[in-house]
């Protein structure tokens, strides 16, 4: 897909939202059937892609996944991962610290969830609620929340220094998007479960998330573990986009099919 780029926040750069619409969909200049399409092919490379970083036990991929209530974080995990071998992908998700993680420094409960050799690993939410509630809610001191920048990038430089490929995405909606797909959630009775009036309460906050939201993304987009900007207004283009910018990257590691493990020439199955 071109101009991936567009997305890719580089290190050092400011980030301002406003400047990425959320519907966007400069990419797909063909059209959405073309896109989804395009989405199916990459699927399908993702599996074989998928399979081989399984057989080779190599490398490492860890996929972050941020964005407000209702970006469809969700829907990605289910649509840009469809049909992948669950054997070697593992979904993590990060609610409220509990007690016994309080008691540690806040990167204790996200070190032992990060993929081994093999495997791709998905954080649905992750180490950055971190900097994003605490600041929000102010429920740390200013100094505690900002010192978490860096430790962050240096626990994530650690990663990538031991074999860890790092794809972080936040998926960027709009507020009258979001407006909709909660009004969505409380109308159906099939997802009203998972509508919470602690939602409201987040999206009276929206301008303070999204100051957070770009300190975040212009304080920890690096190098080794670069942050995209996904429109996500449409769930189409979001998918075509993270499933264009997943394969590209799996695609760089040149993962190879290892060997059998023994000789098998005139083996014949009987």
């Amino acid at each position: 897909m071109k101009k991936l780029k567009r997305y890719r926040i580089e290190p050092g750069e400011k980030v301002d939202l406003s400047r990425h619409p959320p519907g966007d969909t400069a990419g797909a200049k063909d059209g959405r059937e073309a896109a989804e399409e395009k989405a199916l092919e990459l699927n399908e490379r993702l599996e074989v892609l998928q399979e081989r970083l399984w057989a080779e036990q190599k490398h490492a991929v860890l996929v972050v996944l941020q964005g407000m209530d209702t970006s469809g974080k969700d829907g990605v995990i289910r649509k840009v991962f469809e049909g992948v071998n669950p054997l070697g992908v593992r979904v993590a998700a990060f609610k409220a610290p509990t007690e016994e993680e309080l008691a540690h420094d806040f990167l204790w409960r996200v070190h032992s969830r990060v993929p081994g050799r093999g495997e791709i690993v998905i954080f649905n939410r992750s180490h950055y609620e971190d900097v994003l509630v605490p600041r929000v809610r102010q429920l740390v001191p200013e100094k505690v929340w900002k010192a978490r920048y860096g430790q962050i990038n240096d626990f994530e430089k650690l990663l990538a220094e031991t074999g860890t490929t790092i794809l972080k995405f936040f998926l960027h909606i709009s507020k009258d998007e979001q407006k909709e797909r909660l009004q969505e959630r409380l109308d159906d009775p099939e997802k009203r479960w998972k509508f919470r009036k602690g939602d409201l309460d987040d999206r009276a906050l929206w301008d303070d998330y999204t100051k957070a939201y770009e300190a975040l993304l212009s304080r920890t987009s690096t190098r080794h573990a670069p942050w995209w900007v996904i429109p996500a207004d449409k769930k189409w283009y979001r998918d075509l986009v993270i499933g264009s910018v997943l394969v590209e990257a799996l695609e760089k590691l040149d993962i190879r099919r290892p060997e059998p493990r023994e000789d098998l020439t005139g083996v014949v199955v009987e």
